[in-house]
């Protein structure tokens, strides 16, 4: 019976030092994702020109995108903060090669009517150079598709679009 009890706890203490081992290195790798930069967005507007031409904030849309076949179409992308205002980028030395890393992604269009693609736009503010997220949308022929917009990071969504953006190509 001694001989049963000793090998048991034996098992015991090896399965507690194996989950011991495994929650120590799961709270290091939680540890790292935390220095990682994130953008905790809660919308985002599309802008043509400056002018706002659809608006998501906490699930709640407004406006819509229209354009004639043929047309190109590019517009400016600026993430919402809970607050409802613009989240602005940050300006530090060594910061670029992750703002490098978050990047667009858009998915659901239907290419028969309209392309949806990613590019970055210069903006030049006197001294300030800053790159801006934009879309080009191309109306290809006349009908209605949608999109749904990701702001990626790392190979994961920092941010997902709860609707689809309503494309109409005239």
């Amino acid at each position: 019976m001694t001989f049963n009890i000793e090998k048991s706890m034996r098992s015991l203490v090896s399965v507690l030092g194996i989950f011991l081992a495994l929650f120590i290195v799961s709270c290091e790798d939680d540890d790292h994702a935390h220095e990682e930069e994130h953008i905790d967005a809660e919308g985002f507007i599309l802008e043509s020109d400056g002018t706002e031409i659809y608006r998501e904030f906490k699930g709640t849309k407004t406006g819509s995108v229209t354009l004639a076949v043929g047309d190109t179409l590019e517009l400016s992308v600026h993430f919402l903060g809970d607050d409802g205002k613009e989240l602005e980028h940050d300006d530090h030395e060594g910061e670029e090669e992750e703002e490098e890393e978050a990047e667009l992604r858009v998915s659901g269009f239907n290419s028969s009517i309209a392309t949806v693609e990613f590019e970055e736009e210069h903006d030049d503010h006197g001294d300030d150079h800053e790159e801006e997220m934009a879309l080009e949308i191309i109306g290809l022929s006349a009908g209605s598709t949608s999109f749904k917009l990701e702001l990626m990071h790392d190979e994961h969504a920092d941010y997902t679009s709860t609707n689809n953006v309503p494309i109409t190509v005239k």
